[in-house]
């Protein structure tokens, strides 16, 4: 068995695959790479048979998403460690060691994520990640270094070693075990928050998430999905609903769930005022989504707490981030004395 697989998930990136193959065999030796290619239309395929022979190729027959097309490829992958990074990624020199040696040394880490800034402006943190996924009492995520589209310049202020609640799918260190233990990533999610119901899992299964800041990595974002499609909005709006129906306890969710609903149709009209209505309807569209398949919301709820029947877990901010940032103007993470205020 491997220890270290590194699994990128294309569909017709090409022009990522050729802007960031380079540094990623150059600064992955040792390990295994493979690129599962979600049924792309273009010629990713051609281009990786005739560059990269060396690199191991899963031809998916359709596009299965960020979630099944995972879940499949890793079922035919043995390995210790599994490295789920996108293919608009660049890696650094040195980038695995600290998080493997980390996890290594706590086998109560099941996932861990690196910093992750961003590419086009490399002093900066990146959206997707930064240094550490947290989490709001209403499941709203946010990060250590981003703070909704508040992006902190990196000075080494997360140059630590810290559990988080949820790390980056964008490059994301997971142990394989746990991995397959909590049955993958939730394909009704498609895309978008599945890392963050992956560790909440993981959780809720008594692992730890971490943050390793001695490791780095450029993110471009939006490889696939960029902020303007409104399928984005959608996602997250319906994902997020998902999220905290199927992890909270029944007796938090009775009032945390209205909340929750008025706070996204808030939302929705800041959306409005910025003159983006087809990002408010997306929200609403994902509202009834949620609600056209809430017998399945509500069995998915069932099957996870008959296997994970602890809703008790740590690193959750017990405050409001969308009410912080929107109303009194914390942009900053220091300004929500985080340590004092997760429960």
């Amino acid at each position: 068995m491997t220890k270290v697989t590194i699994v990128i998930l294309n569909f017709n990136g090409k022009n990522f695959l050729e802007q960031f193959l380079p540094a990623m065999v150059t600064h992955s030796r040792e390990v295994s790479l493979y690129v599962v290619d979600n049924c792309s239309s273009d010629d990713s395929v051609s281009f990786l048979n005739q560059t990269y022979p060396q690199i191991k190729l899963i031809l998916l027959k359709e596009n299965l998403g960020f979630c099944g097309g995972y879940n499949l490829a890793l079922k035919q992958i043995q390995s210790t460690y599994y490295v789920l990074i996108n293919s608009d990624v660049e890696v650094t020199h040195g980038w695995l060691d600290p998080v493997i040696d980390m996890m290594d040394q706590n086998v109560a880490i099941a996932a861990a994520q690196p910093k992750i800034l961003s590419y086009h402006a490399k002093n900066k943190f990146e959206y997707a990640g930064a240094a550490g996924g947290l989490i709001d009492t209403l499941a709203y995520p946010f990060c250590r270094g981003r703070i909704f589209n508040s992006l902190e310049e990196d000075h080494g202020q997360y140059n630590d070693e810290v559990p988080v609640f949820w790390a980056s799918g964008a490059c994301l260190f997971i142990r394989a075990e746990p991995f397959h233990q909590m049955g993958g990533l939730d394909e009704d999610f498609f895309a978008h928050m599945e890392e963050i119901d992956l560790c909440w899992k993981l959780h809720r299964a008594g692992y730890l998430v971490y943050y390793q800041g001695k490791s780095t990595v450029y993110h471009v974002g939006g490889g696939t999905l960029s902020a303007s499609n409104p399928r984005k909005t959608y996602l997250n709006f319906r994902n997020g609903l998902s999220l905290l129906w199927k992890h909270e306890r029944f007796s938090k969710l009775i009032w945390k769930f209205p909340v929750r609903i008025i706070l996204d149709w808030a939302a929705a009209l800041h959306f409005l005022s910025l003159g983006s209505g087809i990002h408010a309807k997306a929200v609403l569209i994902a509202h009834l989504s949620f609600l056209r398949r809430i017998k399945h919301e509500f069995l998915k709820r069932a099957s996870t707490a008959g296997m994970l029947n602890n809703f008790d877990v740590g690193n959750i901010y017990k405050g409001s981030v969308v009410l912080d940032y929107f109303l009194f103007g914390k942009k900053n993470i220091d300004q929500f004395k985080i340590k004092k205020s997760l429960k």
